[in-house]
């Protein structure tokens, strides 16, 4: 051991089954009856091509940042880079996303750890029970401390969502 202190790895949540699956599809279902707007600004439906088998895959996801003026969205995959979203993306990176009512065309760029870190910190700042609820569910032990916010996002896989230049403002 070379004296650098690492954190162990959580083990990452349980995918839900059940009844569980289809409350946590539902807003799915909002979003394909019009009632996208509903979520405002803070969650998204997510298109994606299943890697393997083709198919058009539908997720919705909590928004950590958004800036409009860039047109991106960053997203955290709360079941670690195993979730079939998340390498889907990895696959085919272009894709087109819902928020409220408009769509937009989009491309994934994955985010490396100190970039993760810094934006768990500033997800906790801006809705500390939020983040604390996140953290305990993926099996992340916080003090409510930025550092230990930090640490927490190292760990978490994000994913920012650029809007193509075609449907950016100027």
């Amino acid at each position: 051991m070379t004296g650098q202190q690492h954190d162990p790895k959580p083990p990452r949540p349980a995918l839900p089954h059940g009844w569980r699956r289809r409350l946590a599809r539902l807003p799915i279902a909002f979003y394909h009856v019009g009632l996208g707007p509903l979520f405002g600004n803070r969650l998204l439906l997510l298109n994606h091509t299943g890697r393997t088998s083709g198919l058009h895959r539908r997720v919705v996801l909590e928004v950590v940042a958004h800036d409009p003026r860039q047109g991106t969205w960053v997203l955290a995959s709360g079941f670690g880079p195993e979730a079939a979203w998340y390498r889907n993306l990895q696959a085919s990176p272009k894709t087109t996303i819902q928020v409220g009512s408009r769509h937009h065309a989009v491309t994934a760029e994955f985010l490396d750890a100190d970039v993760g870190a810094g934006i768990m910190a500033r997800y906790a700042s801006a809705h500390p029970r939020a983040a604390r609820r996140l953290c305990a569910f993926m099996g992340f032990d916080v003090d409510g401390s930025t550092a230990s916010y930090r640490r927490a996002g190292r760990q978490i896989p994000f994913v920012r969502l650029d809007a193509a230049p075609s449907r950016r403002r100027p």
